[in-house]
């Protein structure tokens, strides 16, 4: 893989020139940065700049105003090659407080290693409907703690209004819902984006997120696309590699209001 030839293809495609990830949210340019604005329950954010040192903390402030503005905390998605090489610095000085580091991973879906499966007793189930989506919901909350409001009401209106850009997957043990990841398919580019990975405590260890990520990368490759994309945290980064996935960058989300 051409390290510096995919990482640009990733931000024009996915950053620079990025489409909005559902129904409600739309894309604004406003000078050298692109965001996204949505509802409440959706993703606001910062998702490509190309800012210079002199009109870097005028930028990062206008972005605080018309986030504020609207009413919405936001995001400023933080990669590690973004310039100034200060930006951080002068987020954190201007309010956001940092979340912690994740690695940006990219694999070939043609090079990666697609053979896992998942271990005796545990049967992958695509999320279609509302009570898959619960299910779904479910692990999330379980396995990282957090409330799923927002993730539910993100997979409804994206199944509803374009079923063919999103897959999700629950790993069910009998009928338990124990691991569960979604897959975003970006039309019109060469990229997928894995999401949500997640296994509940007691399940884990077992192969089951290895073989949600194969899951997926199978159905990314019949779809079409080379790239699979994933923001990997400390614990998933080892098994991704193992796989055949490359770090291009860092990412860090920068997060501003409550």
């Amino acid at each position: 893989m051409d390290h510096t030839a995919v990482l640009a293809l990733y931000d024009r495609d996915m950053r620079e020139n990025a489409a909005p990830d559902g129904p409600g949210a739309r894309i604004e340019r406003a000078g050298a940065v692109v965001r996204q604005v949505a509802d409440a329950q959706g993703w606001n954010g910062v998702l490509w700049s190309a800012l210079d040192p002199g009109g870097a903390d005028r930028a990062i402030h206008d972005q605080i105003d018309r986030f504020t503005g609207l009413g919405h905390a936001f995001e400023w998605k933080l990669y590690g090659h973004d310039r100034p090489a200060d930006l951080g610095a002068r987020l954190t000085a201007a309010g956001f407080r940092a979340e912690p580091e994740e690695t940006l991973l990219i694999g070939e879906t043609e090079r990666l290693s697609l053979d896992a499966e998942p271990p005796a007793g545990i049967r992958l189930v695509r999320a279609t409907d509302p009570a898959g989506v619960d299910l779904v919901v479910a692990v999330h909350e379980k396995a990282f703690g957090t409330d799923g409001t927002r993730l539910r009401h993100r997979l409804l209106a994206r199944l509803a209004a374009d079923p063919g850009t999103v897959v999700a997957v629950v790993a069910l043990a009998g009928d338990e819902p124990v691991s569960a990841a979604r897959m975003e398919l970006v039309p019109g580019t060469a990229f997928a984006g894995l999401w949500g990975g997640g296994t509940v405590e007691g399940w884990r260890g077992r192969g089951i997120y290895r073989a949600l990520v194969a899951h997926r990368a199978r159905v990314a490759a019949a779809h079409g696309y080379r790239y699979l994309q994933v923001d990997a945290s400390p614990m998933s980064r080892p098994v991704l590699q193992r796989l055949g996935f490359h770090a291009l960058s860092t990412t860090t989300p920068c997060l501003y209001g409550s």
